[in-house]
């Protein structure tokens, strides 16, 4: 699956918590995720965060204001990150499912410290060959039939 048509697939099933997502899906979307967010930080956040520790040490015993560039910008990435934590979260899931495991084990990431640690290898592990009870196998209807 190529970079565009993961995000596409993604986008199309916005809440659609059903079914298996391949790895090259899941992976090529949230590499899409971070830079969207990376670029949004270094655009606004970034030089603001400069322009503050640069008054503050012009006048170190003054409380720096905050630019109002860096309020858009916070403003800007709350909402795409709030219109891109429903797909994420679907998306996330089926890639859970594509491996037979329940929706239900992203909630290990809420284990401190080993939570993050368990999900990320759990999306990293291959998905099961051949349909499981979420769904068919989504490579093998990306392979061609051998003649």
């Amino acid at each position: 699956m190529s970079f565009m048509e993961s995000i596409r697939t993604v986008l199309s099933k916005y809440a659609d918590f059903n079914g298996r997502a391949r790895r090259s899906e899941y992976w090529w979307y949230m590499l899409a995720y971070v830079v969207v967010v990376l670029v949004l930080e270094a655009i606004f956040i970034f030089p603001a965060l400069g322009q503050m520790t640069a008054a503050q040490t012009e006048n170190p015993g003054a409380v720096a204001e905050t630019p109002p560039m860096m309020v858009v910008g916070y403003v800007i990435l709350l909402i795409v990150t709030l219109g891109l934590l429903l797909p994420s979260l679907a998306v996330t899931i089926r890639r859970l499912h594509d491996s037979d495991k329940s929706g239900f084990f992203f909630l290990l990431g809420f284990i401190p410290f080993v939570g993050g640690i368990i999900v990320l290898v759990l999306t990293l592990l291959p998905g099961t060959p051949g349909p499981n009870r979420f769904g068919p196998d989504p490579k093998a209807a990306q392979v061609p039939a051998q003649a």
